[in-house]
């Protein structure tokens, strides 16, 4: 069966709720209608396993006989944040343009517990494990982790080791990398 790609429309909204054990999740349009059903393996081909609740997102979308689904996500961004100033006491001797000026290191996922609010990735090419914090994840935009999920992180040396006070999925940081 073809798509027809004459019904695709690019729409900005936020994510209403995302659920990676179930596979799927829905947004809001900035323009109202009805919700728009995101499958998981549209958001893992643009490169995540997850996306926050409240986090903007742009999406191309298709009307079918199910409803509004998205086909491509373009670019998603973080929650906006109630409060600005450093997510974790790790971070408040550090200015955020600081953080912004680190590179962005390649990482793996070594395992993350939603659950307990954190877990630990590895820098490729290195063994120690670098602390992942919810918070921080959140305000990168994600909601959970996968054991063996590409990312970049901007790195820090917290109060108790390597922390990652940035984290993004490696498809994005690619692109992101390219564009500077």
């Amino acid at each position: 069966m073809a798509e027809d790609l004459s019904s695709m429309d690019h729409i900005k909204g936020q994510v209403k709720w995302f659920d990676p054990a179930k596979g799927y999740g829905f947004v809001v349009s900035d323009q109202g209608g009805p919700d728009i059903l995101l499958h998981m393996n549209v958001l893992r081909n643009f490169g995540q396993s997850s996306v926050a609740d409240g986090a903007g997102i742009e999406l191309m979308t298709q009307h079918t006989d199910r409803g509004v689904q998205a086909i491509e996500v373009l670019s998603v961004t973080p929650p906006e944040r109630e409060e600005e100033g450093p997510v974790l006491s790790d971070f408040s001797h550090l200015d955020p343009i600081e953080i912004q000026q680190r590179p962005l290191e390649p990482a793996r996922v070594k395992w993350f517990d939603k659950a307990k609010g954190f877990g630990f990735a590895n820098i490729f090419g290195r063994n120690e494990d670098v602390f992942l914090h919810i918070e921080v994840l959140r305000r990168s935009g994600l909601a959970d982790l996968q054991p063996g999920e590409a990312l970049a992180m901007r790195v820090i040396e917290g109060r108790r080791g390597r922390m990652a006070a940035e984290v993004m999925a490696w498809e994005v940081a690619l692109t992101e990398q390219v564009a500077l």
